[in-house]
């Protein structure tokens, strides 16, 4: 009788902690973000090799597309770690194509200031200026990048980090601008996709965009464009991480 007992008792809370998830969520699907510029305004997603967008961002692009955000999007290198810059370019467009950014709105930098490596450090006076002359010339309202762990702690997303920080701490951000960065989170949670929900709902945030069943499925198809970078543990990735459904992010 007593095992009887806990199982209902068990059975009891993990029906209330599904009731009070599908509540939390069915309330923010049904309230557009504090803080977001509404719907026209123009903002830019800034990663630093082809297929960020889509292995990290996907859901805070499809999100925003919601919210009818004039996306564009900064790549500040072509991914030529392996010599395949040219063919991650043509991935990206396909990518952007997929996540509904066309291609007028894409800038690929690529050039020696910026390569593709894990072991160089971006310098942050020089990414920050270019950052800086395309948020001035694009009229960008929103700009939505890496944290300081970059997700995977890659060095050139943390270089977008600071630098977009360092614009923002020294008041050097147009009047208006705003700057949402995408939360890192650990391995544990970063690998249990959709039930990493209540962890993100519980969790400090400013932003949450949580894709639906068929704009995974468009994620997903993004992420197919890069064929060159689908090998087996980011066929794993695709399937198991939070990042192609969930995204929390945080103001600057």
């Amino acid at each position: 009788m007593e095992a009887v007992g806990f199982l209902c008792l068990g059975a009891a809370v993990l029906a209330w902690g599904f009731l009070w998830v599908w509540d939390s969520w069915e309330r923010m699907k049904s309230q557009e973000p504090a803080g977001v510029p509404g719907g026209g305004s123009r903002t830019l997603l800034v990663i630093a090799h082809p297929d960020d967008e889509a292995m990290f961002f996907a859901p805070t692009v499809l999100g925003l597309a919601r919210l009818r955000h004039r996306l564009s999007l900064l790549c500040f290198s072509a991914g030529n770690y392996y010599n395949q810059g040219e063919m991650r370019k043509k991935e990206l467009l396909q990518s952007c194509d997929v996540l509904g950014i066309p291609p007028s709105s894409i800038m690929i930098i690529d050039n020696r200031d910026f390569p593709d490596d894990p072991g160089v450090q971006w310098d942050t006076e020089r990414v920050a200026s270019v950052l800086l002359q395309h948020i001035e010339a694009s009229g960008i309202n929103l700009v939505v990048t890496f944290d300081a762990g970059g997700v995977s702690g890659h060095r050139n997303h943390v270089a977008l980090y600071a630098a977009v920080r360092t614009l923002h701490s020294e008041g050097k951000l147009p009047k208006g601008c705003s700057v949402l960065t995408l939360r890192s989170v650990n391995v544990f949670r970063k690998y249990i996709s959709l039930l990493d929900l209540p962890f993100a709902l519980l969790h400090t945030r400013d932003v949450l965009f949580v894709l639906t069943s068929k704009e995974v499925a468009q994620a997903k198809r993004a992420m197919s464009c890069h064929r060159s970078q689908l090998l087996w543990f980011r066929r794993l990735y695709v399937l198991f991480s939070r990042y192609m459904r969930i995204n929390s992010l945080h103001f600057l």
